[in-house]
């Protein structure tokens, strides 16, 4: 299945490419990776003619990821939001789903030492080998994780709270029992889940939580484009999208998500140095190594840095990277890399500010479960 991908992939970027290559395979490198480089002063095609081609590969971005069987309801959402800021059910009671993908920071760990790092820290202040991907749009994902083994984003949620490294709880059970040791919680659950017998469970925990991520949907400058409104786009914004389609980009960073939609090989045409074998952690498969979830672009600009290990630190040092080693024309010159750069801003949003506000948690019982750092 990886080979036929591979080839259907090699085979689209070429034949996007085709009218652009020939400027970019002796393009010399740059001599820095310089966020001020001047984007590329290239023809544009009309905003309308640009409109509609963006329409067909990108489409609309809708404003709640629904998923089938599984209705999103306000009392859940609500749940949900709360649960996404408490702390107590980590066996510290010092790390919440917020430590990691802050709300207030485009979803992604802006915690200093964990930037630094490029990965997140948990229990015990130890280092995962992953960069915390950003929780915004990610509901209309293929999977959740950069390995992709967690089918959706209720599924996700359960994985961190018992991860050991992450939020440390020893088992489900612990989850529950504190949970159950919290008043409040008792007649939130019931009412966001009137049909179960015993609400409070760690599937409906993470259902909730799910419910929640499901409404953190962005919608930015670029979408305001392409329902009319041509001046949300400059005129290097523009041109930075034309370089994006015609680059190749758009075979792994299509759809609404720009992103998210498939996993690729890291290092496509050009190896690229990881020690991380990718999705083969996950399924054992030999055409697994080194495949990754491609990551969404929607609030690139602000969730830095960049990569399955963060190690990348800047987003004109990401594309540069990229077209070097995933598309057939090699390296793009700085200027075009600007001019990406200065589309990728355009694709900055925020979800219904509501859900961005900071709950006010329900208070602990008498008899709540202290959890204690090993």
């Amino acid at each position: 299945m990886h080979s036929k991908l591979r080839s259907v992939v090699g085979l689209t970027l070429f034949a996007l490419c085709a009218p652009a290559c020939a400027d970019k395979t002796d393009a010399p490198a740059p001599a820095s990776l310089d966020e001020t480089v001047k984007p590329a002063a290239l023809a544009t095609p009309s905003a309308a003619e640009l409109r509609a081609k963006a329409s067909a590969l990108f489409g609309k971005l809708p404003a709640v990821a629904e998923q089938k069987d599984r209705p999103i309801t306000d009392a859940k959402v609500n749940l949900g939001r709360i649960l996404y800021h408490d702390p107590r059910f980590s066996k510290s009671q010092l790390f919440s789903c917020n430590s990691c993908h802050a709300l207030d920071g485009f979803g992604v760990d802006v915690r200093p030492d964990a930037v630094a790092k490029g990965t997140s820290f948990g229990h015990n202040q130890k280092f995962g080998d992953r960069n915390s991907p950003t929780v915004f749009n990610a509901a209309i994902h293929i999977a959740q994780f950069w390995d992709g083994r967690a089918a959706d984003v209720e599924e996700q949620a359960k994985g961190p709270i018992l991860n050991p490294v992450e939020m440390g709880m020893a088992d489900d059970v612990s989850v529950v029992a504190v949970l159950k040791s919290i008043p409040a919680y008792e007649a939130m659950f019931k009412t966001a889940f009137p049909e179960s017998a015993q609400p409070i469970n760690y599937d409906n925990m993470a259902s909730a939580i799910g419910s929640f991520e499901r409404k953190l949907l962005t919608t930015d400058d670029f979408d305001k484009f392409l329902g009319g409104q041509d001046d949300k786009l400059s005129e290097v914004q523009r041109q930075g999208l034309e370089i994006f389609i015609s680059s190749g980009c758009i075979a792994c960073h299509a759809g609404p998500g720009f992103g998210g939609a498939m996993f690729q090989k890291l290092g496509l045409l050009k190896p690229y140095p990881t020690a991380d074998e990718g999705r083969f952690r996950f399924t054992g498969k030999e055409a697994d190594k080194y495949f990754f979830k491609v990551p969404s672009l929607r609030n690139a600009a602000k969730t830095a840095p960049y990569f399955h290990d963060g190690s990348v630190k800047t987003l004109t040092e990401a594309v540069t990277i990229m077209s070097e080693i995933q598309t057939p024309g090699g390296r793009l010159p700085a200027d075009k890399v600007a001019s990406i750069v200065a589309f990728l801003d355009t694709l900055t949003g925020t979800p219904d500010p509501t859900l961005l506000t900071t709950p006010t948690l329900p208070d602990s019982g008498p008899k709540t479960p202290k959890a204690v750092l090993d």
